[in-house]
């Protein structure tokens, strides 16, 4: 089975087109370097918990929506050294992400499916 990386990130709601120009230059970085899927998800429908919800698990403030993406690798093993060599690639050395993406509040980790059912 493959080899999933998931990521929820605050982005200003403002800074939809940048973020997406952001992600249209990075995807193609990480599939060169082994990632078979990139898919980024603008927050449409996300509601507000009592408890929980994707907001507070990134203490996304006023103006802020949230990201849902995920990277699919043939492995974990492909999927640690293609991230290395993609943070690595010159072509991040000059690239600005300015205020778009705020990494501290960012949630990222690794995912070994469990089920992958198609319709």
């Amino acid at each position: 089975m493959t080899y999933i990386e998931g990521f929820i990130i605050p982005v200003k709601a403002d800074n939809r087109a940048e973020y997406e120009a952001m992600a249209r230059f990075a995807a193609p970085i990480f599939i060169e370097h082994g990632a078979l899927q990139v898919v980024e998800n603008w927050g449409d429908d996300l509601p507000k918990g009592k408890h929980t919800d994707f907001f507070m698990a990134v203490n996304a403030g006023e103006g802020e929506n949230v990201v849902f993406s995920w990277m699919i690798w043939p492995s974990k093993e492909v999927r640690d050294v293609g991230n290395a060599a993609a943070i690595a690639d010159p072509r991040f050395e000059n690239f600005d992400f300015g205020d778009t993406v705020d990494g501290k509040r960012m949630i990222f980790g690794g995912f070994s499916p469990i089920l992958d059912m198609k319709g």
